[in-house]
């Protein structure tokens, strides 16, 4: 009886709905990566690699997403200095043991486990960034807008991003960037700080452009916003990828050309349709019904992500909710961006669609956090007991 009561509890204090809304989205994700990856596969019955490792991420990440809900997040948040650390050593081991794509000498951005799996530091990074940065701004709330605390938290925002720019992992700089700013905006930073910050970056530009950005990455950025910077050749090799995409989510119409069934997806016309530009497989072959379908639950994923937070009790707990929620949209926005050829290849992943282990397991650590801020502001219901031979004077 005891059992079924807690069985019982767990269910009633889980944010079941978000937590099957991404586990529904993941299952449409594995779909998708099988389709764009199924004519590779040379023997009958055989599952992609890419497919298989995509899977074994989302099981495990489920089932820690399931283990941290049920820690109380003020735990978590007193653990921040550990969690920083950790997050902060695996990045530092790249510059000794990191290892990038073959086409990128520069990037190390993956830490190689055995001979078949990869891990990158810099998703975990992005989720101890959040836990930390939301300690940091409940710490300063009632000073957040001293010159001290601003120039305080930048440099705590600017350490992460600087190491995956130094990393050659442009892509996740961004979300750092965006998750920041918005935390910041949230948080209640006054509007004239943000007005700084736009004329730093403007300042700053060329010198990241001329120091930090290699020219592959500047070839890739000229593509889109500047072809005639590029020869004729170079803007061809270049924009394929992205122009092939295109071309792919053009080809769908309106109900797509069914699964398994897109010209390109099925040829492997498109360079990591997997991965990066997993969205022209569902473009192409679910057409752009299926597109916005998908963007819908994207978005109804961060809203309630976003309303649990609102509905929390402390200011920790929604920056942390808040956190998560931009972190998903950044990689949303830039995403679809660049699949869309409005913004460059940049390298990065679509939240529970696109392969790979480490964004898999990564985001639903994420979402345990968000689910443990859920069960842990939950009203609960009231315990029967009884005391006896209770004496008052």
């Amino acid at each position: 009886m005891k059992l079924l009561n807690k069985i019982k509890t767990f269910f009633r204090e889980t944010d079941l709905i978000l937590l099957f809304t991404c586990m529904l989205t993941s299952a449409f994700g594995v779909l998708s990566v099988f389709s764009a990856k199924q004519w590779t596969v040379t023997s009958p019955g055989t599952m992609p690699r890419d497919c298989l490792i995509m899977m074994i991420a989302i099981s495990v990440g489920i089932v820690m997403c399931i283990i941290i809900s049920l820690i109380d997040y003020e735990i978590m948040i007193r653990l921040w200095p550990i969690i920083a650390l950790v997050a902060l050593g695996l990045m530092a081991a790249l510059f000794v043991i990191g290892v990038g794509p073959s086409a990128r000498s520069d990037a190390k951005t993956w830490i190689r486990i055995g001979s078949l799996f990869y891990f990158q530091p810099s998703e975990l990074l992005k989720v101890a960034f959040i836990i930390t940065f939301s300690m940091h701004l409940d710490m300063l709330k009632d000073k957040i807008n001293d010159i001290k605390s601003i120039l305080l938290l930048t440099v705590h925002a600017a350490i992460p991003t600087g190491l995956v720019v130094v990393t050659g992992d442009l892509g996740s700089a961004l979300v750092f960037m965006a998750i920041f700013i918005g935390m910041m905006f949230i948080a209640g930073v006054h509007l004239r700080y943000f007005a700084i910050a736009m004329a730093a970056v403007i300042i700053a530009v060329p010198v990241l452009w001329i120091n930090f950005f290699s020219d592959f990455q500047k070839q890739r950025f000229l593509a889109v916003y500047y072809p005639n910077g590029l020869t004729e050749n170079a803007y061809n090799t270049v924009i394929y990828q992205q122009q092939q995409g295109i071309n792919a989510i053009g080809s769908g119409g309106f109900f797509g050309k069914g699964l398994f069934k897109g010209t390109y997806t099925q040829n492997g016309l498109v360079p990591e349709s997997e991965n990066d530009m997993i969205f022209t497989v569902v473009g192409e072959e679910f057409g752009l019904l299926g597109a916005f379908l998908l963007l819908s639950v994207l978005l109804f994923i961060v809203i309630k992500i976003a309303y649990d937070g609102k509905n929390t009790k402390d200011n920790v707990s929604r920056l942390l909710c808040d956190g998560v929620a931009l972190m998903i949209a950044g990689q949303v926005i830039i995403n679809i961006g660049m699949c869309l050829k409005a913004l460059p290849v940049i390298g990065i992943t679509l939240p529970f669609m696109s392969a790979g282990g480490s964004s898999n397991l990564c985001i639903y650590l994420a979402i345990g956090i968000v689910m443990s801020v859920y069960r842990f502001n939950k009203e609960r219901e009231p315990v029967n007991f009884r005391l006896s031979r209770l004496n008052t004077p």
